[in-house]
C-alpha cells in the first residue's frame, strides 16, 4: 500500500484559491499539479530537476 502524498500550495496562492499550483514532495520525485484540478495530470520531476526548475524561475 502506498503512502497518499502530502500536497502544499504555492506561497504566491491568491486567498481564493485561483491560479495555484501544488507540491507533493517525495524522496525520489517531487509532484506538481494544479489545483484547481486535482484529479488531472501531475507532473513528475526529479528532486534535482525540481531544484533546477525552481532555481530557473528564482532568477
Amino acid at each position: 500500500m502506498s503512502t497518499p502524498l502530502k500536497w502544499f500550495k504555492s506561497s504566491y496562492s491568491t486567498s481564493d484559491g485561483d491560479n495555484c499550483v501544488e507540491v507533493a514532495p517525495g524522496p525520489a520525485t517531487v509532484h506538481v499539479r494544479d489545483s484547481k484540478v486535482q484529479d488531472g495530470p501531475i507532473l513528475a520531476l526529479a528532486p534535482a530537476s525540481w531544484a533546477a526548475l525552481t532555481g530557473w524561475l528564482a532568477r
